[in-house]
Order: structure tokens, then sequence, then C-alpha cells
């Protein structure tokens, strides 16, 4: 029964895989090709053609074969995968040398930033090369293309707030079939010409790059386009595990890609003039709109499992002092993990909506979508040589063999997106450098407030030495006491004395804190200390995809013989205003930023979990 079982198993999770990890990739034929050929720029030639072909072939091979399912999926951080979690892996490995460190940090947050601009990019390049096909089946629909669009993103945004559970069982099959529809179609068209599988050699490739230099590298900032999605085999990791994650991309993902792409050209070599849409062009006239609907629901798919990944990324870069508490909806009482947060949904959805009427189609979207897809694969290839050369202590010259080449590949493919900054590529950058600006402000002016604080705040043991030579009347209950430096009396405990004058029976001083890891077992969530009467000063600790619940966490108190009774106890916080003045902190408008993103950040009570009905906020004054 066992090995039934674990086969099983392998099934269902590879079928989820398939719906989840490669809906952004499996999408990327509705408009790789048509990007290459498409504008002109590239001559429809038969040796173009093969050369193209060969590209893209050794492209998926040499960077999601090799690179991400063979090496980076190695990189796990206790299973979790993703841009975020090699930035805590690769921040980890070289902890000792804190210079290196805060480098990698910067970088590491600048990937993470400029992942919201693929966020952004994605569902808008993907619904409109699967609605573009109208303009194959009845030409007369063009001008309809954009307001369809825009009405099936709106309708996806809108569904956000109910979850994803019963819709994401739907992902895998659907995903499924749309896979076998890409090799159906490909198998048809190489067939009538067979001699295209010439281009899986390489010399076609090397032939076309150091024949047509300048057009091979205006054809590598599209060529590019095959493997968008590809950070999405790390960042799935934790869902599904690597050999599931395996299984799906060598028997059905990379074949049925490679068919496709494969069958459009042979369907080129055979009729150039069907360059201008050559996805859907390969379709007999008869499946033409089933086609377009299977397509506009993979390109659903591939934008649901971005905007989820948006979600979850946004979470943990709060989680990890990088940006503001943002309200957080949990869209499911079983999975933690799903997720829903408003502020972020709505403005993805601003912004994918400007791209799409900006735009206004796949070819200009096209443009602005490899440039952000080559710096997240620059940055994570980048990582992995300091994991691997300092976390898992392997030879430097091992180490730069391992990382080396594909940080060429990924630097040239870059090189070749960067020259389109003017057609479009300055769109992610802007959306990333946003990002990147409000990121690093948001943890600089948590800083400088900490500052503040504890330069003007009381040594906590010293305190409560001095308030119990003559104690205040104590009262029955607990009281949990948010502190944010541990050591330091909370600015609500000196409120609380001052205009209450009188102490809890039992008093906790909790420092919830973040580590770099993605999960904090429960056997080492809770660490106390005891102050003496009935004084104890805790710390909760949270890995970045932990649920943060405080109350739930001090239950664990019990076994220390400190009882935490839910009714009995009540949670102080200090409610700062933060104050901007001119000084040696940041400039004067990042100060008013942070202030006006402290101001509107979601109450740290909803964050931690903590019942509304038994929360006290006392507020203070913080300059910066």
């Amino acid at each position: 029964m066992k090995p039934n079982r674990s086969a099983s198993s392998l099934a269902a999770l590879t079928l989820g895989a398939i719906g989840v990890v490669y809906g952004d990739i499996g999408t990327s034929p509705l408009y790789a090709l048509k990007e290459v050929f498409a504008s002109g720029r590239v001559p429809l030639t038969e040796s173009n053609i093969y050369g193209v072909l060969s590209l893209v072939f050794w492209t998926l091979t040499v960077v999601v074969s090799v690179k991400y399912v063979v090496l980076i999926l190695r990189a796990d951080n206790n299973g979790e995968g993703g841009l975020i979690a090699m930035l805590a892996l690769a921040s980890q490995a070289v902890k000792d040398r804190p210079k290196l460190r805060h480098r990698l940090l910067f970088v590491g947050v600048f990937g993470t930033a400029i992942f919201f601009g693929d966020g952004v990019i994605t569902p808008a390049i993907s619904v409109l090369g699967a609605i573009e096909g109208v303009e194959v089946a009845a030409p007369a629909l063009h001008t309809y293309i954009v307001p369809i669009t825009l009405a099936v993103l709106t309708g996806l945004f809108m569904v956000q707030r109910h979850g994803t559970a019963r819709v994401g069982k739907l992902f895998g099959p659907v995903m499924a079939l749309w896979f076998v529809v890409l090799a159906v179609l490909g198998i048809d068209h190489i067939a009538d010409n067979p001699a295209v599988l010439a281009a899986l050699s390489p010399h076609h490739a090397l032939i076309f790059l150091l024949a047509h230099s300048a057009v091979a590298f205006v054809a590598l900032g599209a060529v590019v386009l095959c493997v968008t999605g590809a950070e999405a085999l790390y960042a799935d990791m934790g869902h599904f595990g690597k050999r599931p994650i395996r299984v799906a991309w060598f028997s059905l993902a990379m074949p049925a890609l490679v068919l496709n792409y494969f069958g459009q050209g042979a369907m080129l070599l055979a009729d150039p003039s069907k360059a201008k849409n050559p996805f859907y062009e390969m379709a007999p006239t008869w499946a033409l709109f089933p086609l377009i609907g299977l397509a506009t629901c993979a390109a659903v798919i591939a934008s649901q499992a971005l905007i989820t990944a948006a979600f979850s990324v946004t979470k943990q870069a709060i989680q990890l002092g990088y940006l503001p508490r943002l309200r957080v909806l949990h869209t499911s009482v079983k999975e933690t993990g799903q997720i829903y947060l408003p502020f972020v949904n709505w403005g993805l959805y601003t912004c994918i909506v400007l791209a799409v009427v900006l735009f206004g189609s796949s070819d200009r979207l096209a443009g602005a979508y490899g440039i952000a897809v080559t710096i997240d694969m620059l940055i994570t290839t980048t990582m992995t040589f300091f994991v691997i050369r300092y976390g898992w202590k392997y030879p430097w010259s091992l180490s730069f063999a391992a990382t080396g080449f594909f940080f060429v590949v990924d630097f040239v493919y870059f090189s070749a997106n960067i020259v389109k900054v003017f057609d479009g590529g300055w769109f992610p950058l802007l959306i990333g450098g946003v990002m990147f600006m409000l990121m690093m402000t948001w943890k600089q002016g948590r800083n400088l407030m900490s500052e503040s604080l504890r330069a003007d705040a009381i040594d906590l043991d010293s305190f409560l030495q001095s308030v119990f030579i003559s104690p205040p009347t104590r009262v029955p209950g607990t009281a949990v006491f948010l502190v944010s430096d541990q050591g330091l009396t909370p600015n609500a405990l000196l409120h609380n004395l001052k205009h209450n004058k009188v102490l809890h029976e039992t008093n906790l001083f909790v420092t919830v804190r973040h580590h770099e890891v993605p999960w904090i077992p429960t056997d080492k969530r809770c660490q106390m200390k005891a102050l003496g009467h009935d004084c104890w000063e805790v710390t909760l600790n949270f890995g970045f995809k932990n649920e943060p619940d405080v109350p739930k966490a001090l239950v664990q108190l019990r076994q220390h013989g400190c009882m935490v009774e839910d009714m009995e106890t009540s949670y102080f916080l200090s409610r700062d205003i933060v104050i901007p003045s001119i000084g040696s902190g940041m400039s004067e408008w990042r100060e008013k930023i942070f202030a006006g993103m402290h101001r509107n950040a979601a109450a740290a009570a909803d964050f931690l979990r903590l019942p509304t009905t038994r929360v006290v906020e006392l507020g203070s004054k913080v300059e910066i």
C-alpha cells in the first residue's frame, strides 16, 4: 500500500505543479516567437528560423532544465524557495562578513522590488496575448481586444477576496490540457516538415549568433520570453517539493513547449505570411474560438499564480521589516498560506490596467517584459554563488564554475533587453524603483525610529527595581506589553503607571522577532526570562512564512509555570506618532514618506492576531 500512496501523492503534486508552477512559462508560446519575427527586425529567412528555434531550445535547456531544475532547486531554505528565501540563505551564509552581507541584502531587496514590476507585466501580456487570437478569428473585432482584456482582468481581481482554494483545484487539469494542446498543435505542423527538428542541434544557434550578430542580439531580447516564469520553479518549491516540479517539467511542460515552438517554426518555413500571430495561425479555423477560450483560461491561471505570489512575497517582506504592516485576510481555515491583501490586490490591478491601456498589445508589452525577468535571473545566480561558496563551503573554483556560466548567459540576455528600456522596459523598472525606494525608506526609517526610542529609553531591569521599592497597587490578570527593543522599558508601561497608577499581577514584556528562515518550529517559538515580582521577559520567534499569532504562542508559557488565561489578559501597545525633522537621518522628503507609511500601516493588533477587545493602545511622539 505504501508505494501506491507514494505514487498517488507524487501524481497529485505533479499535477498541482503543472497548474501553478508552469502557468507563466506555459503561456509564453502565445507571444515569444511572434515578438521575434512579427516586428520585422529579424528577417524571416530559413536560416534565421532554424537559428531562433535552436536558441529557444537551448535557452529552455540551459536556463530552465540545468540552471533552475538541476542547480537552483538544490538551494532550498528549510524546504522553501524564492528570491526572499535565497536572500535569507545568502545573508546567513555571509553573516560573519557584515559589509558583504549588507550589499547582498541591498541587491536582494532590489530584486524583490523588481518582482512587483514583473507582477504587473505578466497578467497584462498573458491575457492580452490570449485575447489577441480574436483578431485572427475575426479581424473586425480588433478594437474589442483591450476592453475584453480589461473585463477578464477585472473579474480576476474581484474574485481574489474569496480565495483560490476552489478555483485552484482546476488549475492542474486545465494546464495539463493546455500543454497537451500545445504539443498536438506542434506535432501537426512538424509532421508536415520534420526537417525542422534539425534545429535541435546547437550549431544552428551558433551560426545565427556569429553570422548575424546584430540581428541575433535583437532576437535574444525576444527569445528570453520563452523562459518567463522560470523563477516560479524555485519560488513554489515549498508548495510542491523538488521532485514533482522536476517530473512535471521533464515529462510534460518542456516537451510540449519545444514541440509547439518547433511547430510554429515549421509553419513559418512553409508560410512566412503567418508571422503576425504564429501561435493562433497554427490552429485550424474551426478550433480558433475554443483555443482562444483555453488560452484565456491558461493566461488567467498564469496571472493568478503571480498574484498569489505577490501576496506571499509582500507578507514575507513585511515580516522581514522591509514594508509596513498591511491588512492581511485569510481566505482558508485550513491553509495559512492562502491570504488576501486588499491594498496589494488593487494596487496591482491599477498598475496592470495602466499597462494594458498604455501599451495596448502584447507586442509592445514584450519590450517591457524581458528586462524585469533577466534582472531577477541575474540576482538569483549571484545569490546562488554566495550560498554555494560560503554556505555549502565548496571551493572557490567549483563555486565559480557552477554559477559563472549561468551568470554569463543571464548577462547576455539582460544586455539584449536593456536596449529596450525606451521601448517599454522603463515601465517595470519604474515600478521596481518606486518599490525599492519605499522598502529601503521603511527599513531605514524603522532603524532611525528605534535609535530615537533607545536614546530616550530606560533600562527595564533598573526601572522595575525602582518601581518595586514602593510598588503600585497590583490588580488581577496579566498585562502583555509589546516591546520592539528587548531590555528597554516600553512607553505603554510608563503611560499606564502614570495615568492608571496600577500594575497587573503578572506582567509579560514580549518581543516578537522575525528571522531570516522560513519556519521556526513550535518548540523553539518561545523563550522567557524571569525578572522577579511575577514579571517576565519573553521572546517569540517566527520565520518569515510563519503566522505571527502572539496569543497562541503565549500559551506555551504554561509549561514554564506562567499561566496566561485569555479572558484575564490585556495587551498594551505603544502607538508612536512619527515627527519628521531636519537632521542627520534621511532626507526630509523620505522622512515624510516614512511618516505617512507609518501612519497608514495596519494595526499591530491585527497583524499579531491580538483579540481586539483586550487591546490598549497608548500613544507617544517620536522624532527621526
